[in-house]
């Protein structure tokens, strides 16, 4: 799932904060809590951090680190008894009309019994992640830009739109966001 965001801040201080994976908890639905010690920010960061209904911490891994463009954040895998899953936020930066344009995306990568309940989670981001954007853009001072609700990146042939796939990805993330 994805939407795309204002923000009327040069696009080095937006990457800057997003690179900060502290400063999730302040505006994603997602990240209940990240440990304050500070982390050097690239590829590789390991932050700790308490996904929304769990007691203990689990590692937040800086996935993808490009400078002013694009920053992604994958969780570690999390266990229930119904199967696996394995959060990831991704954050894309184009500079646009003083300001920057970004696509907050959010995908889960579901295993086992998990699978069956696709839909409720895409159902649950469809309607989490504008409200996390809003709460981003305010956060940095900037208004929700008048784009699409929730948005696919690509057409996937193989699902419907807004389903979370599964992989076969030995890592279990898979990019049909």
């Amino acid at each position: 799932m994805s939407t795309h965001v204002y923000v009327a801040r040069p696009t080095t201080e937006v990457f800057d904060f997003l690179a900060d994976a502290r400063n999730l908890a302040l505006w994603s639905s997602g990240v209940a809590h990240v440990d304050p010690a500070p982390v050097a920010p690239g590829v590789g960061a390991e932050y700790r951090y308490r996904y929304p209904g769990r007691h203990r911490p689990h590692r937040l891994v800086c996935a993808a680190f490009e400078p002013g463009r694009r920053i992604v954040f994958r969780g570690q895998r999390m266990w229930c008894p119904l199967g696996t899953q394995v959060p990831e936020y991704g954050f894309d930066l184009v500079p646009y009309t003083g300001g920057t344009q970004v696509r907050l995306s959010v995908t889960s990568s579901l295993r086992a019994a998990l699978l069956l309940l696709a839909p409720v989670v895409a159902m649950a981001w469809r309607r989490d992640l504008p409200a996390d954007g809003r709460k981003f853009c305010d956060l940095l001072g900037g208004p929700l830009a008048p784009l699409h609700a929730p948005v696919t990146a690509r057409a996937l042939p193989a699902a419907s739109e807004g389903q979370v796939r599964p992989t076969s990805a030995p890592s279990g993330f898979d990019f049909a966001h």
